[in-house]
């Protein structure tokens, strides 16, 4: 049977989401030795009226065992971890998903009051011992870090995999710049268990209503009503902290929201979170377990008091690359630990754009630029998601063709920008700051930065990017991180726009999400300034970017040098 033009065109786009989607979950697989668990499900009255499924996994019998919880939008056996046999694991499919009735509002703040009051129940369940830990991946996680500033009842570990710490910042409009494939493969994927088990909502027609005017209201919202970071990302975000929770924090450097999980850290190190770089929703690297024998380790030492020494490990694991991603998931990477993120030791060192070139030395005559702010394609410019992609499957197209994961063709349309060969090999991990003195030609442009390793046969790996919108040029100066004086990761002000008007010139403080790599000896770095990615539609009006490179206030990047490495050209 022939298939309509239509039909094609939303095969295409489901496809695309549930592709999406799919990488947003990372449900673990069921093992063919796994014993047959006991299912229990069950239904949870919230204090408004409102019906939550909740699903209770147990090694069997059901009985009284530390609980671990999680909090998922993704419908039926959606559950992110596997623990041992010394735990039960209650799903939770979150108001207006999956089975659960209301309206979804975004992870907002009656979801987080539901949060509060399920814990409550669970804790005095017959099969909770009065032990609860909570867990989460992804959206799951980020429902955890908005309802932070709740007290969680019966709570005395938590184990996260990504996740964001501000909605805003960390996903959907980083750096004020709309970022479409993850907002909307989301949307999708918390839509498709709606209509596959909507047989649950059959006999409440009002159930149904309710649940899809969530999403459209959530879609609206997220997509259109709320460019600037305002009261209502505001509420989906960190709001301080009511609880001593020891926390595991699993991401990796490539991941589609790696900032969440540095900056969960600085604001949950003083309850003793551990931070552990091993990936995310971009993979982990060959030959490791992406952190589950620690996420083991870690729920068995604070729920069970097993002696493990899991609290002695080093507070942050860093495994960091060697050149790029697609080598990292290969099995080729290199570990750091420290006691803290930054690591402490770290120093910022400054990088002079001029000509082609970035320098130690600050090139003496001021020049100036320009660029045209065309659309680049999402795998050679933007890590994040094109890291998310990837490990949903693209990485097999890429490796028959590495030139799309490289910048050398986003190069061509954009400023470009590479120091000599490296002397000595160096380590480069923690936040990146680009100081860029710009004007544009039309209002409400953007602002894409991309820092990349380039390898001796001159190809160009892109590792981290920056991304901010013109109309955003201010800076939270009690919020950004500072080293020596200088703004080292600055935190950009959302809060209004101020579009820029054309030919005005402003000095622009660009937040580039950490670096974890090792640059080896003979290969170079090299900053990019290019168009938007595709990813970001719409990435705001076209411009020709300006910018001033040389003399006293010219372009520069500051790059994180870990200790025991120093950055020196041949």
């Amino acid at each position: 049977m022939a298939v309509g033009r239509g039909m094609r065109i939303l095969g295409a786009v489901t496809s695309a989401a549930v592709l999406v989607g799919a990488a947003l979950t990372g449900a673990p697989e069921a093992r063919a030795d796994d014993p047959t668990p006991v299912v229990v499900e069950q239904q949870f009255t919230t204090a408004d009226g409102v019906e939550l499924r909740t699903t209770l996994t147990s090694p069997g019998p059901v009985e009284a065992r530390p609980t671990v919880v999680e909090f998922s939008p993704y419908g039926n056996n959606s559950q992110s971890f596997t623990f041992d046999a010394d735990y039960n694991y209650l799903l939770v499919q979150i108001r207006g998903t999956g089975s659960s009735d209301g309206q979804f509002d975004a992870l907002g703040p009656r979801t987080q009051q539901d949060v509060v009051e399920v814990l409550d129940w669970a804790c005095t369940q017959p099969f909770s011992d009065g032990r609860l830990a909570v867990a989460g991946f992804s959206a799951s996680a980020i429902m955890l870090f908005n309802s932070w500033h709740l007290h969680l009842p019966c709570v005395e570990a938590a184990v996260t995999r990504s996740g964001t710490h501000e909605l805003y910042r960390d996903l959907l409009v980083p750096g004020g710049v709309q970022n479409l494939i993850p907002g909307a493969g989301v949307l999708a994927l918390i839509g498709a268990p709606l209509l596959m088990q909507g047989g649950d909502r059959v006999t409440d027609p009002q159930s149904a209503y309710e649940a899809f005017a969530g999403m459209f209201t959530t879609g609206v919202n997220a997509g259109l009503a709320h460019p600037s970071l305002d009261a209502w990302w505001r509420d989906r975000g960190w709001r301080g902290d009511a609880n001593d929770i020891p926390v595991l924090l699993i991401d990796g450097f490539f991941d589609v929201e790696s900032r969440g999980a540095f900056q969960a850290y600085q604001a949950l190190k003083g309850d003793g979170a551990h931070l552990l770089l091993a990936g995310g929703h971009d993979g982990s690297p060959a030959g490791t377990d992406g952190g589950a024998a620690e996420a083991q380790a870690w729920l068995d030492h604070f729920l069970l008091g097993s002696a493990n020494g899991v609290e002695t490990h080093p507070r942050v694991q860093l495994l960091m690359s060697q050149g790029d991603r697609t080598r990292y998931l290969a099995g080729d990477f290199v570990r750091r630990d420290g006691t803290d993120w930054p690591l402490p030791g770290t120093s910022w060192v400054p990088l002079h754009l001029g000509g082609r070139g970035l320098s130690l030395t600050k090139p003496a005559l001021a020049t100036t630029q320009r660029y045209a702010t065309v659309p680049s394609i999402p795998t050679m410019t933007d890590v994040p998601n094109a890291a998310l992609i990837g490990a949903a499957g693209l990485d097999m197209l890429t490796g028959a063709l590495p030139l799309l994961t490289q910048t050398q063709l986003a190069d061509l349309t954009g400023l470009t920008y590479t120091t000599r060969a490296l002397a000595t090999s160096v380590d480069l991990a923690g936040p990146v700051a680009l100081e860029l003195p710009l004007k544009t030609s039309t209002p409400n442009s953007s602002i894409w930065a991309v820092l990349s390793d380039v390898a001796p046969d001159g190809s160009s790996h892109p590792l981290t990017v920056g991304r901010l919108s013109t109309s955003y040029p201010g800076v939270v100066a009690s919020q950004s991180l500072v080293d020596g004086g200088n703004v080292v990761q600055p935190y950009g002000d959302y809060s209004t726009k101020q579009a820029a008007k054309p030919g005005q010139w402003r000095t622009y403080q660009v937040e580039l999400w950490p670096v974890g790599n090792r640059f080896l000896a003979g290969h170079k770095i090299r900053l990019t300034l290019a168009g938007s990615s595709l990813a970001s539609l719409p990435t705001g009006q076209p411009a020709i970017h300006t910018v001033r490179v040389g003399g006293p206030a010219g372009a520069r990047i500051l790059v994180p040098v870990l200790p025991g490495s120093t950055l020196s050209f041949g």
